[in-house]
């Protein structure tokens, strides 16, 4: 046979073994998920007033209400604008039913004014399943209702962008009762060791265990997580593309989540936790300085910072000193009211050089990393 006649399936079989057909760049195999740097959301479901609420609270309470005052577009469209970590609060509804007639709507009648639309859907919330709100009783819309539904429009994005970078997927569970308010508050659900079984399979519900980078997967064969992400326990990218990492916010939840699953075995989540115990390798540095954020991450930790907070103020000042600050940091992920998709009415924004939202990270940035290659 004629080698001009042997050259296409030649051509065809080496594009086949090559692994940038599956998906994955030339430096995929030598970086790795924790040397990564990621612009996400603060709250990302938040959808934040109605008209007839947002002048009742600026009227009774106008400073609370100046720090609700945000919110985002649908999940899918932060993700298709860069954002790479999603943040995302949750109730625990057992039996359903237990938010879907918030107070709020009840302020509004005995304040004479116009009623808004529903929070939410009834018939969902009358529902048994974890719901997605800010504040029980007063802010509780949201761009996805319940937690399933903001999880399935995740994954449909997931699906349709096989290529993406690992999401940080961000849950706040929420069960302190509302406290010095003028009405009878609902009395969240608490969040027990059975609660947060449910809340494992309500994900794996969704997303299958093969799309999750979970605990186990990090540890491998040490004991600990601090041994395993000191040792290259990250996953690299060619690992981890097209995944997700669900991350537990608020260190008093980790007792219940840890009961009888000694250094995470068998969870699906990260607990936030403290540096040298066994179950850390997440760690929410959220106001702490730069060099706090660099000695974490240099012993392996996945870090998580914010760079600006409504009750401060950064957004509507453009006073960007803290996000000047932690843009320097290497931590993965960099929280913000305001990505660049969204920036506040003063130009107050974060994104990184070039108009990325995406880049090695600059404290542990590896040799094969290029940040014009993660994602294209």
């Amino acid at each position: 046979m004629p080698v001009s006649r042997l050259l296409p399936p030649l051509v065809a079989l080496l594009l086949a073994a090559s692994p940038l057909c599956a998906g994955t760049t030339a430096g995929d195999d030598a970086v790795r998920l924790n040397q990564i740097q990621v612009v996400g959301t603060h709250n990302s479901y938040h959808s934040g007033f109605a008209p007839s609420a947002a002048r009742l609270l600026e009227a009774k309470a106008p400073k609370a209400y100046r720090s609700l005052d945000y919110r985002h577009p649908a999940l899918a469209r932060q993700l298709d604008d860069g954002v790479r970590q999603l943040e995302i609060d949750v109730y625990a509804d057992a039996k359903g039913g237990l938010y879907a007639h918030p107070a709020m709507d009840r302020l509004i009648a005995q304040a004479g004014l116009p009623a808004d639309p529903p929070m939410n859907d009834v018939a969902t919330m009358d529902k048994p399943g974890f719901k997605v709100m800010h504040v029980e009783d007063i802010d509780q819309r949201s761009s996805c209702q319940p937690f399933t539904a903001c999880l399935a429009e995740i994954r449909a994005w997931s699906k349709a962008h096989p290529r993406h970078l690992p999401l940080f997927i961000l849950v706040e569970t929420k069960d302190k009762p509302l406290r010095n308010v003028q009405f009878k508050p609902v009395a969240p659900e608490p969040f027990t060791t059975a609660v947060f079984d449910a809340l494992d399979r309500a994900v794996t519900s969704v997303f299958p265990r093969a799309e999750i980078v979970t605990p186990d997967d990090v540890r491998g064969g040490h004991a600990t997580l601090p041994a395993a992400v000191a040792h290259g326990g990250w996953p690299t990218l060619a690992q981890a593309r097209g995944k997700v990492v669900f991350l537990l916010d608020q260190k008093p939840a980790s007792p219940a989540y840890l009961k009888g699953h000694p250094a995470l075995r068998g969870r699906v989540f990260f607990t936030d936790a403290a540096p040298g115990r066994s179950d850390a390798a997440f760690i929410e540095c959220n106001m702490c300085s730069a060099g706090k954020i660099d000695a974490q991450v240099r012993q392996g930790y996945l870090v998580r910072t914010r760079t600006d907070d409504p009750a401060q103020g950064q957004g509507q000042h453009n006073d960007t000193r803290r996000r000047d600050a932690v843009l320097d940091s290497g931590a993965q992920m960099l929280s913000t009211d305001y990505p660049a998709g969204e920036p506040a009415a003063s130009g107050y924004a974060v994104g990184f050089p070039g108009q990325r939202t995406l880049r090695c990270n600059p404290v542990l940035k590896p040799a094969g990393c290029d940040d014009d290659a993660l994602e294209r």
